[in-house]
Formats: structure tokens, C-alpha cells, sequence
């Protein structure tokens, strides 16, 4: 069937889009441990290589894959985890589920848009990852550390007025919490009954989320002797991960990226806020530190 130049055109994109998601899901399926996860990964990667022969009997050419984009999505997998790669993939392509929508004269292309949009979502809801069913630990964890970090290091900054003080005690002061929270989240686990949940494992994805957090806050105030200028820093990494983390919880569950930012940036800063104030206020009237 002969095609005009621009149908010809939009075809080839959505040749290259579909061989490139073909190779990733390839490359994807032969890294992934888990025998079910890998036969959803060959799956989807054989139905992506059937929508492009079929683009290709209107084309009549040979389309190769985006290097680029198969190196991207693998190495995302690897780093980021399985889901996250994929549901990124998948977002990356919400667009074109909508141009094949746009050829009602070609009635293949509409059924493989209904296949890209509704058999591949149902594909990818079968993906099962143990950093996603412990992701309620981490996020307690990164939450816990942050609002209550950020608040005790900006009230340190102003009772103590020394960056390795501050540093000093607020390391002791967060893995002091990290073992607290560690604890408690293991406690919690183990007696909600899930199994699904190792309460050691649990445990573990807090502490850990926590330590990080702690590590990265306290950095600024063994690097700069100047405290403001310190805090100042802090509360740039604090809301770099609080907009790094919240990105990958919103692609990885599927929700609001700007709500969950909005709200944990708020609470952390909240604190901040308040937390600075009283440490001032303490050492107004105490007179401790100068």
C-alpha cells in the first residue's frame, strides 16, 4: 500500500520507537533474575517487534534501534531497578499511542495502538521487584531523616555556631535516629503479620535511607566553616533529594510527582523554619554559644 510523504514520515518514528522498545525489553529480559519477570520482558519485547513489521510493510524500510536510548533504559534498569525502567519507557511512548490513534484509515495501526496502550500496562503490572514492596520502608526512612534532620540541624546552626560542632552532634544525633527508626520499623513489621515483608530486610531499606540522608545533610558542615552559608547548602541537598527521590516513587507507583514534592518539601522546610527559630531563641536566652 502506497503511502504520502508525511504518513511515510510518521511511520518510520514509530518503525524506529517500536524496534528501539523491542531491543530494550530484550536487553532488559536478559539481566532479569526472576523467570516471570523474564518471560513478561520477552513478551512485550516479541510484541514490539511484531508492531514493527507491520509498520514496515507500509514503509518498506529497515529501521535500526536508538543506541542511545537502549544504553539509557538498560543502564536505568540496572542502577534505578526493573519497574522504573519500564514504566519511564512507557511514558516515553504515551505519545505515541495517541498518533496511532490519529489513522483511522489504517485499521492495523489503531489495533497495535490498542495493544501499545492496554496489553503492555497489563504486561508491566505483572513486574514484581523487592525494592518496591519494601518502598514503604524507604520512604519512611528518607521522610523521617529530612523533616527531622533539617530541623535539627538548622536549630544546631544557631545554638552552636560551629560547622564541626554542628557536624559532631548532628551525626551522632542521626545515627543515633537511623538505629532508632531501624528498630522501630522492624518491630512494626514484625507485628503487622505481612509476608511479604521480611522485618529484617524492612529494617535495613530504613536504616539505610536514613544514614544517606544523615550523611548527605551533614557533608556541607564539615566542607564549609561558614554555619549560614553551610545551612544554606544543606537545604539545597535536602530539596535535591526530596525532588530526586520523589521522581523515581512517582514513575515507579504511577502517582503525582508535584503533590508528593510539594508536601515533603513543606514539612521538611516547615521545620526548618521552626527548629531555626527556636535555636536562636534558646541561645538568645541561655546566652550558650556566644
Amino acid at each position: 500500500m502506497d503511502i504520502d510523504e508525511k504518513i511515510k514520515k510518521d511511520f518510520i518514528r514509530f518503525q524506529r520507537d517500536e524496534i528501539t522498545g523491542s531491543m530494550v525489553y530484550a536487553r532488559l529480559a536478559s539481566i532479569e533474575k526472576n523467570s516471570a519477570n523474564k518471560e513478561v520482558l520477552f513478551k512485550i519485547a516479541a510484541d514490539e517487534a511484531a508492531h514493527y513489521q507491520i509498520l514496515k510493510k507500509y514503509t518498506h524500510q529497515t529501521i535500526t534501534s536508538n543506541k542511545w536510548k537502549v544504553a539509557k533504559f538498560y543502564w536505568f534498569a540496572r542502577i534505578l531497578g526493573l519497574t522504573f525502567a519500564i514504566k519511564l519507557m512507557e511514558a516515553s511512548e504515551s505519545d505515541a499511542h495517541e498518533d496511532y490513534e490519529q489513522y483511522t484509515d489504517f485499521p492495523e495501526l489503531l489495533r497495535l495502538g490498542r495493544e501499545e496502550e492496554e496489553h503492555e500496562q497489563k504486561l508491566i503490572g505483572l513486574i514484581n521487584e523487592e525494592r518496591l514492596e519494601y518502598m514503604g520502608s524507604v520512604v519512611l526512612g528518607l521522610n523521617d531523616a529530612l523533616v527531622e534532620f533539617t530541623g535539627a540541624l538548622a536549630g544546631f546552626t544557631l545554638a552552636l555556631s560551629d560547622s564541626k560542632l554542628i557536624a559532631l552532634t548532628g551525626s551522632i544525633t542521626g545515627i543515633a535516629a537511623a538505629l532508632s527508626m531501624a528498630s522501630s520499623e522492624y518491630l512494626s513489621t514484625k507485628s503487622e503479620g505481612d509476608k511479604s515483608k521480611h522485618p529484617v530486610k524492612a529494617a535495613i531499606y530504613t536504616g539505610f535511607a536514613y544514614v544517606v540522608t544523615v550523611v548527605a545533610l551533614v557533608v556541607p558542615f564539615i566542607l564549609i566553616s561558614n554555619v549560614l552559608l553551610a545551612l544554606g547548602v544543606m537545604l539545597v541537598i535536602a530539596l535535591s533529594i526530596i525532588g530526586l527521590f520523589n521522581y523515581y516513587y512517582s514513575v515507579a507507583r504511577s502517582e503525582s510527582f508535584r503533590k508528593r514534592f510539594t508536601e515533603m518539601a513543606i514539612l521538611s522546610f516547615g521545620v526548618a523554619a521552626i527548629s531555626f527559630l527556636i535555636g536562636y531563641a534558646l541561645k538568645v536566652f541561655t546566652g550558650i554559644g556566644g
